[in-house]
């Protein structure tokens, strides 16, 4: 959600009303004391000014909680010239080497050692470094999409979500408000394939996000931009160096980016298997991996996502 923060707040720039947002950004979101690990990977070269930015995703505002889980994880990737924006989701139940712990599943990082390790734990995956990163909490979504008038998705799966009072939505597209919004991204039960699908709704829910925000309605509107960010800074926690400030910066440089710019897909995986003491994982595809590092460390992730048709 960061990512859409900051286009937000390029439309902001544009439009002379930074100042606003600044105190919205910073009064209203957390920050994250030490996130990013004393040691990271070395910046090669040839990656530019290229950034990678980890959006964790999660059912509490606190990172330090004993609640906080990193449920939902992407890593975005700005390369140098600003081009476009590439978010990959990676399985919350990847099995990988978690530093000084072993192998566990990637979430297991923030109960072993919170988001320094969650961060060190990606860094380690890829050997690139995490620039920035940030927590969204899910029920951020609820006011956002309010303060947005609602947000069109397009729902790749029709479903009904869990609970007693289940929700069911169609395949197409359709329009999510408030309370209808969190239970889209948080839904896994309803699916054969559980988190594959639930990180499709998510992908296509960001997607849906951008679409509306970077409207011409929704650009030239600042009273709604500055109300989304109001709702969503609440449930932000973000580094010690991500304020707004940083964020403006950044966002000046995405200022050309539109919804036809941003690539999602998913880390490719091997599929599901079981664990040496019984628990279901996602395998890593170490190939893909490699790949993927090289592609980081280059600044040639569009060469990547082109070559692997690797859109959702």
């Amino acid at each position: 959600m960061v990512l859409i923060v900051l286009l937000v707040i390029a439309a902001l720039v544009a439009g002379g009303y930074l100042w606003n947002l600044a105190r919205s950004f910073d009064s209203g979101t957390t920050t994250i004391d030490n996130a990013l690990p004393a040691e990271s990977p070395l910046k090669d070269p040839a990656a530019g000014d290229s950034q990678n930015i980890l959006l964790i995703g999660s059912d509490t505002r606190d990172p330090a909680s004993d609640d906080a889980r990193s449920d939902t994880m992407m890593l975005v990737h700005l390369p140098g010239d600003r081009s476009g924006v590439y978010v990959m989701s990676i399985m919350r139940d990847t099995w990988t080497e978690i530093p000084g712990y072993g192998e566990h599943k990637i979430n297991a990082a923030m109960a072993f050692g919170g988001v320094p390790l969650v961060v060190d734990t990606v860094q380690t995956l890829f050997d690139a470094p995490i620039d920035h990163v940030a927590i969204i909490d899910f029920e951020g979504f609820k006011g956002l999409t309010d303060a947005l008038g609602g947000v069109e998705v397009n729902n790749p799966a029709a479903f009904t979500s869990s609970g007693e009072s289940g929700e069911y939505f169609p395949a197409g597209t359709v329009s999510l408000e408030g309370d209808s919004a969190l239970s889209f991204v948080r839904e896994r039960y309803a699916f054969t394939d559980g988190d594959y699908q639930r990180v499709r709704n998510q992908q296509a829910f960001v997607r849906g996000l951008l679409g509306t925000m970077l409207t011409k309605e929704t650009l030239t509107s600042p009273g709604t931009i500055n109300k989304s960010v109001a709702e969503i800074a609440p449930y932000l926690s973000v580094d010690e160096e991500l304020d707004a400030a940083a964020a403006g910066g950044l966002a000046f440089s995405l200022r050309n980016v539109r919804n036809a710019d941003i690539s999602m897909f998913t880390l490719p995986t091997q599929g599901v298997g079981t664990s040496s003491d019984g628990q279901s994982i996602v395998i890593k595809d170490e190939t893909a991996i490699a790949e993927i590092a090289d592609a980081l460390d280059s600044d040639a992730m569009e060469q990547y996502f082109e070559a692997h048709n690797a859109g959702v």
